[in-house]
């Protein structure tokens, strides 16, 4: 293994250090337990926004806090789910009395996590709501979930969310945008090879020289099938044919009722794309393909939702929520109505994501 780093152990914990010193003007961390969180939190009178996940992911979640994205992340260790004590000092570090929206996605111990941390907060006052994301349509259940498992929506989730808090939008209206906007994303990733984990030192994964993993996870788990290497066009024409021709998809996910004071199930339903439909299209590399590559495929996916009728009115193309060092890229497709266009183009400051200001 050839890494920049010092001790396995040090790994998350010394890169969220230099991030604090990169971007002190926007964000601080701290460490016992770990979140990061905007500088200038709490926020007065505005929702606060926070999400996490297993480290490995940059520049999600930590690269996205700030103005017009979240006020807090909670990075666990590399590809493990962050603790509750990490959540509920997260929730109590942001939340100015406005509420706190928690963005799970679809990971077993994410998940479970953010419910006891959502019961924790609760209980000392804190209003608390989660959404779930669960976009990707590669496999309908993981080593790790059940249902769908969250991937490249989240990233979408958390800006739009994001700039509705910054624009005065109350905790549910907010949590009801989530959902339309999980609702209405899909998603799937290949793998060209596998990460290295630097705790473990070796690749978790092998694929051989010419084989690929199609609808792989972010953390390198399974996906449909292991095939031999295709041309960037056939791969994109099995990503996108694979998103778009998604049939409806219903499913029943846990949230806090607070009416009834506790976990209610709650039914989610997507309907497919149709043609005429306006479209964001995000390209994302898994860490280790270049741009220059993303680019071809983003080529490719223009030429195919043209032919479907689908208007790609938005589009991002880069390393947003990576695997590390793993070769591959995801696709997700999220349809856009006016309030999504406002608020995705509105502005935000973080120290990934610059625009508008």
């Amino acid at each position: 293994m050839k890494k920049l780093i010092n001790k396995p152990e040090d790994f998350v914990r010394e890169s969220l250090a230099g991030m604090a010193v990169a971007h002190a003007d926007l964000i601080k961390v701290e460490y016992e337990p770990t979140f990061v969180y905007r500088a200038d939190a709490p926020v007065q009178g505005k929702v606060a926004i926070i999400s996490g996940g297993g480290s490995g992911h940059e520049p999600m979640h930590a690269g996205f806090v700030g103005l017009g994205m979240l006020d807090a992340a909670c990075p666990g260790e590399v590809f493990t789910s962050p603790t509750p004590d990490q959540m509920l000092a997260a929730t109590q570090k942001v939340d100015s009395g406005a509420g706190v929206l928690y963005i799970v996605k679809n990971y077993s111990g994410d998940v479970m996590n953010f419910e006891m941390a959502t019961e924790l907060a609760r209980s000392e006052g804190i209003r608390v709501l989660s959404i779930l994301i669960d976009d990707d349509v590669a496999v309908k259940d993981s080593l790790y979930t059940q249902g769908r498992r969250g991937v490249g929506t989240t990233v979408l989730a958390e800006k739009i969310c994001g700039a509705a808090a910054q624009q005065g939008y109350d905790l549910s209206q907010i949590a009801d945008l989530g959902r339309r906007v999980n609702t209405n994303g899909r998603s799937m990733g290949i793998a060209l090879t596998s990460c290295t984990v630097p705790a473990k030192g070796s690749p978790t994964f092998a694929l051989g020289d010419r084989g690929i993993e199609i609808g792989i996870g972010i953390h390198g788990e399974p996906g449909r099938e292991r095939i031999d290497i295709k041309s960037a066009d056939e791969i994109t024409e099995i990503l996108a044919q694979s998103i778009i021709e998604d049939v409806g998809y219903s499913r029943t996910v846990r949230e806090w009722d607070e009416n009834q004071g506790q976990w209610v199930d709650v039914e989610l339903s997507n309907q497919p794309f149709q043609s005429g439909d306006r479209l964001l299209a995000f390209v994302n590399s898994m860490g280790g393909t270049p741009l220059s590559e993303l680019y071809l495929v983003y080529r490719q996916l223009v030429a195919i939702c043209e032919r479907q009728g689908l208007q790609i009115v938005r589009n991002l193309i880069g390393p947003y929520m990576t695997s590390l060092d793993m070769q591959g890229c995801s696709i997700t497709l999220l349809k856009l109505d006016d309030e999504m266009i406002r608020l995705w183009d509105a502005p935000v400051k973080t120290p990934s994501w610059r625009w508008g200001i």
